[in-house]
């Protein structure tokens, strides 16, 4: 390593300084032949980072944690968390590193974090590797949650690392480079409660103010103020997340972060046609975690969160506990209104249009969606041309249209905006069947289709020529489809 490369870039390291109690010191296994699969310029650009460094051979060490800037400590970040209902006191990053901090373009500091980086004192019994298919999952998803304005890690770089990976079979393994406003989640808050520690606690909640809920500090009583944040973060982000048919499928209080930014993409996946029921994890056999189940367990999470913080809430526990009860039955009201908001304007609604009128028809549409079978993304962009006047493609997803046409006699006597529908509703989503051609054809070293679905996805309202198949719903002969968390 050059001192030139060292100096090319410079990371923080703030949590591996300030939370020694939860960072272990660690260093990526060397990857034997780093290939950059896809770098994401613009966000580079936002970090203040030269794609063309990047693409170099010292930028893919960076990339892939072989290339440690001065200043920065990589260090394993310990957690605890519900996985499945089940409390697990110790899980940490267990393939995972954070490299540290970068301070972006608009003077933010956010993460920069590998996933597939190799066993770490976090692992229990994994390899600690990774694979190119969920690497480049998360990159897509990930990349297109972003698009649609809501709240995600983003994606940097996937890389492969030369090295195989042994899974069902042996598969190209790939690390991915990771960006978030930080990766602090309620499991944080989890492990920094059963150390006992009550200062630990303490400085982790300061930690999250400082960085994502500034205003908090000022506060009468600043980690109450905290968690009523993160209750109205969270309440927005699962609202959107049901708008656009997202299924996280994994929602363990170790996946749910502070700041409000959906992570850890494994088993994920878009709806096709509309079930609330749907569920796409392979583990999942229980629907626990179904999409419409979503609402339900980020309220169930962040009442974890409200354990672990309930020391900082009030000396006294009844007190405490009194607390804790008050902020949280705001959750619900709080989803319901970012819903019907969401949806109102989904629907091309005007903002005076009366709550009393239009909430008939936002209750109506599930069922008649679910009753039908309809593809969630196609029905709402089809109705952006009914409400042009052409209803007949959005009519024809019905086999029996009667129920659909006095629903929208009612809505379109409200004069709904298609300019407005058009800028909210996705004409492109990452489709599973598209997903799993792009991530197969990337696995045998054709990167063609992902970057056609790439150029679909970052793009998503701005229907182009050339781009038809990708607004289309999977085909009938696609099946079930299973994802996998890609451990």
């Amino acid at each position: 390593m050059t001192p030139a490369a060292r100096s090319t870039v410079t990371l923080e390291g703030h949590f591996a300084r300030d939370f020694a109690e939860l960072a272990v010191p660690w260093q990526a296994e060397q990857a034997p032949d780093p290939r950059l699969l896809v770098l994401n310029e613009p966000l580079a650009a936002e970090l203040g980072l030269d794609p063309s460094y990047l693409r170099g051979s010292d930028g893919l060490l960076l990339l892939v944690g072989n290339l440690v800037p001065n200043g920065a400590t990589p260090v394993a970040q310990a957690y605890a968390g519900h996985q499945f209902g089940s409390f697990a006191p110790r899980l940490g990053d267990g393939r995972a590193l954070l490299l540290g901090e970068i301070v972006d373009a608009a003077g933010h500091l956010r993460d920069v974090h590998l996933k597939g980086s190799g066993r770490t004192p976090f692992a229990r019994g994994g390899d600690g590797l990774a694979v190119v298919g969920p690497m480049l999952r998360e990159y897509i998803v990930s990349e297109a949650m972003h698009a649609m304005g809501i709240p995600t890690t983003r994606s940097l770089a996937v890389i492969a690392t030369g090295r195989s990976v042994r899974r069902e079979s042996l598969q190209p393994g790939a690390v991915l480079t990771r960006v978030a406003g930080s990766h602090l989640r309620v499991g944080s808050f989890q492990y920094a409660r059963t150390t006992g520690d009550v200062d630990l606690l303490r400085s982790l909640a300061d930690h999250a103010i400082s960085r994502h809920y500034s205003g908090a500090a000022s506060a009468e009583h600043p980690y109450v103020a905290l968690f009523q944040a993160v209750i109205a973060a969270q309440a927005s982000l699962v609202a959107q997340w049901m708008l656009v048919g997202f299924v996280h499928g994994v929602m363990n209080t170790d996946n749910m972060t502070i700041s409000g930014e959906t992570i850890d993409y494994g088993p994920c996946a878009f709806m096709d046609a509309f079930d609330p029921a749907a569920v796409y994890s392979s583990i999942d056999e229980a629907g626990r975690y179904a999409y419409g189940n979503q609402p339900v367990m980020a309220e169930w999470n962040l009442t974890r969160l409200a354990e672990a913080l309930l020391p900082l809430f009030h000396d006294d526990q009844e007190q405490a506990v009194a607390l804790a009860e008050e902020f949280l039955a705001a959750f619900r009201g709080q989803y319901s209104a970012a819903w019907a908001a969401g949806m109102k304007t989904k629907l091309g609604l005007r903002n005076d249009v009366d709550d009393e009128v239009a909430a008939p028809l936002l209750v109506e549409l599930p069922t008649l969606l679910k009753v039908g079978r309809i593809d969630h993304t196609s029905f709402f962009r089809s109705l952006g041309s009914a409400a042009r006047g052409h209803a007949e493609p959005v009519r024809s997803m019905f086999m029996d249209p009667v129920a659909f046409d006095a629903w929208a006699q009612r809505w379109s006597a409200l004069g709904p905006d298609a300019e407005v529908m058009d800028r909210v509703n996705p004409a492109y989503i990452p489709r599973n069947h598209l997903v799993e051609e792009a991530l197969a054809s990337a696995s045998g070293g054709d990167l063609y289709p992902l970057e056609r679905l790439l150029s679909a996805v970052t793009d998503p309202f701005n229907e182009r020529s050339g781009l038809e198949r990708y607004a289309c719903a999977a085909p009938e002969d696609f099946g079930t489809y299973r994802t996998f968390c890609g451990t």
